[in-house]
């Protein structure tokens, strides 16, 4: 591990001017690419204090040997040298999207003197023009066979081409119109070249002015009693229609546009792209890449654009580019791309309209590609055996952590904690074994008041010590404990497996691993709730979220594990797990408390009946003096409920008037029901709840 102080260069000798800088390592390889505004400021930050760094970044700059950079004039040159550079040296903590699979794409080799349309893949060639790409190659197929019956243009390979000119006989295309047949001379190079500029204008988004062309001769050939050429006519229309059909309209006909939608996690995002021509979807493609710079959404675009675009000019950049985000700053790269297509193109967010609902179902496609990647990463056998041997590794355990259990806590400034335990089994979610906790607010005779910064810390120790006494009756039930470590009672014939039912019993099972999620804190007080029961036989390690770093108990340093390590990125699922599990337990109590009111306390007393006593008294504050006999004339209530439910309001506080939450008139008479059962109590919780989102963890 390099200091980045030994090569950090000397003051005065970074030019303030825009320019592209390369990191290289002791063995002189390229490692890290990047431009900048200005080069001095931009490489000052990397050399400041490792700590505020991002770990990303601070892996990099340990990583690198030394530093070089080359002055350029304008940032958009910046731009296009920092793309050629990444593409020449591949380095290893740029981002770089791949694609997760060879994409097919429609191609037109203008650049033969028979231009031909085929399906290829891979990168592109010169002098050849692409459409797509597609997502199967069959519906390239299927599209091109409509097309041949009006643009017959050759598809044969040059063998087929070569010995078919030598036989002077076509092949079977050229016997059924579906190839105009150049090989034997059938049309001339340039009838036949007009023909295959038709074609691309057609997959281009110019259709109206072939459909209405083949229209009018359809009518004048009928007009001229030619019915059989006007079928044919007919039937020619009808294919391209077909063709047509295949892509759905999105956005208005003369709309070409790219758009970009990004989905992200700490260690990954998938990008997925729709190509729109003549206002309709003619290709999709996507990448999922390692994020292993520290780079944000805005970047990720970026990235995403050069990647798009480096080696693309002309119409292969479109008018519009549709973004999530955009780079900062936006103008080189929007001139960037002008530059490559010769003339404006718009580079923006979408606000509204069509344009931004179709951006919100290109967000949808690259959220579904994240979600399937994980989970192909996470269903692989052998991947999975290999994040459990690396936790096993990091964290010196004696084997690999079969069964894994994770805790966190979840509140709202101190209010309804609680808490969830997620399990993984053989680095698999097992949602049977999950559990979750109400915080009780006491650990031992100590009394938690909620509001103090050892909240989180109490709560993990309350639970991890309910979790395992639990456990530890268990086994006093099975004869495996000594009773006298839990103050049981007898023990009691059994085993793991309920007798009775046959399914594991609720905290049977000892984990291997406990997973806090937290730092230093977090892990001591579950480390300490094991020690107070005695159990000694599971280790205990904290991931905390900001820096993705493992904590061990005693230990004043965190594990790192690699970016790109396998177990790392089990340890990530199963906290997010326990943070998703968790947080959705806490909003479900807090939207039944904001519900709730005094008529809810009354035992017996259902929904029905409930709506019955309000819709009878108009109000709460009505039903709260009303008189027992007076309730009891409510169908449905007796006098022994009319009387549990006079003494429960009169037990309950008034709540404040009642308020018009559209003109703020406080109503006097409460005709209107606004405490915590009608309107107000629902407008309040609505209101609040965007506010709490932001503050609850």
């Amino acid at each position: 591990m390099a200091d980045p102080s030994s090569y950090r260069p000397k003051p005065g000798q970074i030019p303030d001017s825009p320019g592209v800088y390369r990191f290289r390592d002791e063995h002189r390889r390229v490692i890290y690419v990047g431009k900048a505004k200005s080069l001095r400021q931009r490489l000052s930050s990397y050399f400041q204090d490792l700590a505020g760094l991002h770990p990303r970044t601070r892996t990099m700059v340990t990583t690198a040997a030394s530093v070089e950079w080359t002055v350029v004039s304008t940032e958009v040159e910046a731009l296009q040298l920092e793309y050629s550079w990444i593409k020449e040296f591949d380095p290893r903590f740029n981002v770089k999207y791949r694609d997760d699979k060879s994409y097919p794409s429609l191609a037109v080799t203008l650049g033969e003197e028979f231009p031909r349309v085929q399906v290829m893949r891979g990168p592109k060639r010169k002098g050849v023009r692409y459409f797509g790409p597609y997502a199967h190659a069959w519906a390239i197929r299927e599209t091109v066979d409509l097309m041949l019956r009006v643009f017959p243009v050759r598809t044969c390979s040059a063998g087929v081409f070569k010995r078919s000119h030598q036989i002077g006989r076509p092949c079977l295309l050229g016997y059924i119109g579906k190839c105009s047949a150049p090989c034997v001379g059938r049309v001339t190079p340039e009838e036949h070249r007009e023909l295959a500029e038709e074609f691309c204008d057609f997959m281009a988004g110019r259709t109206g002015t072939y459909l209405r062309r083949l229209e009018k001769q359809m009518h004048t050939a009928a007009e001229e009693m030619e019915y059989e050429k006007a079928a044919r006519l007919r039937d020619d229309i009808e294919a391209l229609r077909r063709a047509m059909e295949k892509n759905a309209v999105v956005l208005a006909d003369a709309t070409d546009a790219d758009l970009i939608a990004v989905a992200e996690d700490e260690l990954e995002a998938a990008v997925q792209i729709f190509h729109v021509r003549g206002g309709r979807v003619r290709g999709q493609r996507g990448w999922v890449t390692d994020k292993v710079e520290a780079v944000d959404t805005a970047g990720l675009v970026e990235h995403a654009l050069q990647q798009l675009y480096g080696e693309e000019s002309g119409e292969g950049v479109p008018r519009e580019v549709l973004v999530p985000a955009l780079p900062d700053p936006v103008e080189p790269v929007a001139q960037w791309l002008s530059d490559r297509r010769g003339a404006g193109v718009s580079l923006r967010v979408p606000q509204r309209g069509d344009k931004k609902d179709l951006m919100a179902t290109v967000q949808r496609n690259a959220q579904q590609a994240l979600v399937l990647h994980k989970t192909k990463r996470a269903s692989d056998l052998t991947t999975r055996s290999r994040a459990l041997e690396e936790i096993a590794e990091a964290l010196e355990l004696d084997s690999a952590p079969l069964r894994i259990e994770c805790f966190d806590i979840s509140h709202l400034q101190g209010q309804d904690v609680v808490a969830s335990m997620v399990v993984f089994e053989d680095g698999l979610a097992r949602k049977s074994e999950y559990r979750r906790f109400q915080i009780k607010g006491r650990v031992g005779d100590e009394r938690i008041w909620h509001g103090t910064g050892q909240d989180d810390v109490r709560s993990m120790h309350e639970v991890i010590a309910r979790r395992f006494r639990r456990y530890l009756l268990e086994k006093q039930k099975t004869g495996e404990w000594d009773e006298e470590a839990v103050g049981g009672d007898e023990p009691l014939p059994g085993g793991p497996v309920d007798p009775e039912t046959g399914r594991p019993r609720r905290f049977a099972y000892p984990p291997q691993l406990v997973v806090v999620d937290g730092g230093r804190p977090q892990v001591a007080a579950a480390q300490r709730a094991l020690d107070e029961l005695g159990i000694d036989d599971v280790a205990v390690c904290g991931l905390a979220k900001r820096l993705e770093e493992v904590w061990l108990p005693d230990q004043d340093d965190p594990v790192v594990l690699p970016r790109s390590s396998e177990g790392l990125y089990l340890l990530q699922r199963v906290r997010d797990e326990a943070h998703r599990f968790a947080i959705t337990y806490q909003r479900g109590k807090r939207g039944k408390r904001m519900k709730a009111g005094p008529l809810d306390e009354v035992a017996g007393l259902g929904e029905t009946r409930k709506q019955a006593l309000l819709k009878h008294f108009g109000s709460l504050k009505r039903l709260r003096a009303a008189t027992v006999e007076q309730i009891c004339e409510v169908p449905g209530i007796g006098r022994r409920t009319a009387e549990t439910v006079a003494a429960a309001l009169a037990g309950a506080a008034p709540g404040g008037p009642a308020v018009n939450t559209a003109t703020g008139e406080i109503i006097e008479d409460g005709t209107v029901e606004a405490e915590r059962t009608g309107t107000a109590a629902t407008t309040a919780e609505s209101s609040a709840s965007t506010r709490e989102r932001g503050q609850e963890r």
